[in-house]
């Protein structure tokens, strides 16, 4: 379960690190030496890690499993 869960929330959070570091190069480059490289990857940086702490809550993408129900003898 735990593997599943942690390749879903490794593909988000790559998704979001691209997501914000081509919204920050985005903002302002005329050329590609415009571009602040540290910044872009300190804006990537943040969104890999808020998405890896987003991903605490649950991923909808990784259904939960059930804990197995207790069978109570009488």
């Amino acid at each position: 379960m735990y593997k599943k869960w942690f390749e879903a929330a490794l593909i988000r959070a790559v998704r979001t690190f691209a997501e914000a570091a081509l919204a920050y190069i985005g903002t302002g480059a005329l050329v590609l030496g415009d571009v602040n490289w540290l910044a872009v990857l300190s804006a990537g940086a943040f969104g890999f890690v808020s998405a890896m702490l987003l991903a605490l809550t649950g991923l909808p993408e990784v259904p939960e499993e059930k804990p197995p129900e207790k069978i109570i003898e009488e």
